[in-house]
């Protein structure tokens, strides 16, 4: 978990840190005006999206490993990249190409977990590799801001786009597939993981395999919607964060990077604590969208007093983004524990292949507020409205195992057991 913590950390760096370029001066030196600006950060969502249902295709069928090491070394050299180009259309490529980079990453990861993590560790699992993400805003938000104060955003972009080039071998020599491919398990204990996922497995009724089937899936189709309006607040913060803080109250550009760290310190520790309770009692749908509708209603909070009081909105905005966060490891459990492992890898696929239209149209659509408007109430009240869609989708979810109700029509249980 370690390893696979610092390779997603390292991509969420490459990926974010576009954010304090713009808002140190990246539009301005290059002559980029802020319609095109809003499209230029969108289109590492639109690369990210193409990708996502082939790449859980192949990890499933092929070796996840060997293909996050390409994407890796890919990655960190078009990361770098960013700080050399000086035309908009080559920066829109290398963008996009970022995108489909990275695009790679998320669903062999989870795919890759479902091979090693049982239903009790599932929740937890994902969560520390979602980490990954608040963690790394949190520290590249300080060190980023820093960075650019003392060298401008060309050298950052250079300098934190070489990590990820040696890390691909750490990853490659250290990165298994499964139980039966370590070298640091005993044989007693490969046979005993691979004999309790299989056990589970079991308990799922079969599925077609194959894209289109899932595709029909309704539920699959749901999450999918879901991740999609989630996205578009998550990534809108994510990616206009800086440039919010920056016009809202902060003074400088390391000023900038201290406070936007505070939004993921809150995230990280509401993740892990959700995500033990989530595993403890087997809760993945009742626990994800109370806290997105905790969210959409502190981002609505900081819409109203932004005007009065940006220290107020400042702190609604670090609640907003911790009950944003939290609920992701619950809510990447759920497609393996009601689907059958085949089925689950593509459905990842799709599942986060709709997060990542939803990332290009949230970057999109929220600079585009920021250019017209100039206002942090009014990208608030946006993210607020999306993710309250997210969390009224998933209170109406039906998250039980494939053929659980079939079977519950034809002879009831004597103690039934929910996983939603």
């Amino acid at each position: 978990m370690p390893i696979v913590f610092i390779t997603y950390s390292l991509a969420y760096l490459d990926r974010t840190n576009y954010g304090f370029g713009a808002a140190a001066g990246l539009n301005e030196s290059l002559g980029i005006s802020p319609n095109r600006a809003a499209l230029l950060s969108s289109l590492f969502f639109l690369g990210y999206f193409a990708f996502q249902v082939p790449a859980a295709s192949y990890a499933r069928r092929h070796s996840p490993t060997k293909m996050i090491f390409g994407c890796i070394l890919g990655w960190g050299v078009l990361a770098s990249l960013t700080g050399v180009i000086n035309s908009f259309w080559l920066l829109a490529a290398d963008r996009f190409l970022l995108g489909s980079m990275e695009s790679l990453i998320v669903p062999a990861m989870l795919i890759l977990l479902t091979h090693w993590f049982s239903k009790d560790e599932r929740s937890r699992a994902n969560t520390y590799l979602i980490l990954g993400n608040p963690a790394t805003v949190l520290w590249m938000s300080v060190i980023t801001g820093y960075l650019i104060a003392q060298f401008g955003w060309r050298d950052v972009f250079i300098i934190e786009g070489l990590p990820s080039v040696l890390w691909a071998f750490v990853w490659l020599a250290t990165m298994s597939d499964g139980p039966k491919q370590a070298r640091w398990l005993s044989d007693e204990d490969r046979a005993e993981l691979d004999a309790l996922l299989n056990r589970e497995q079991r308990d799922i009724a079969p599925a077609s395999t194959g894209i289109w089937a899932t595709l029909a899936d309704r539920r699959v189709m749901s999450l999918s919607l879901q991740l999609l309006l989630w996205s578009v607040t998550a990534y809108g913060f994510i990616m206009w964060l800086p440039d919010i803080i920056h016009h809202g109250g902060a003074q400088s550009m390391g000023h900038t990077g201290l406070l936007a760290a505070g939004p993921y310190a809150g995230s990280i520790v509401l993740m892990i604590a959700v995500s033990i309770i989530s595993d403890r009692f087997h809760i993945r749908k009742h626990i994800v969208w109370p806290l997105l509708l905790a969210s959409a209603l502190f981002f609505l909070i900081s819409f109203l007093v932004a005007g009065q009081s940006f220290a107020v909105a400042y702190a609604c905005m670090v609640i907003g983004c911790a009950c944003m966060q939290a609920p992701l490891g619950p809510f990447f459990a759920i497609p393996a524990d009601i689907l059958p492992r085949e089925t689950a890898g593509v459905a990842m696929g799709i599942i986060n292949s709709a997060g990542a239209l939803g990332g290009f149209l949230g970057s999109w659509i929220i600079g585009y507020i920021q250019a017209r408007t100039h206002s942090l109430g009014a990208s608030f009240a946006a993210m607020s409205l999306f993710i309250f869609a997210a969390a009224v989708l998933m209170a109406l979810f039906d998250g039980r195992p494939s053929g659980h109700r079939h079977k519950t029509r034809a002879l009831p249980p004597a103690h039934p057991v929910s996983l939603s």
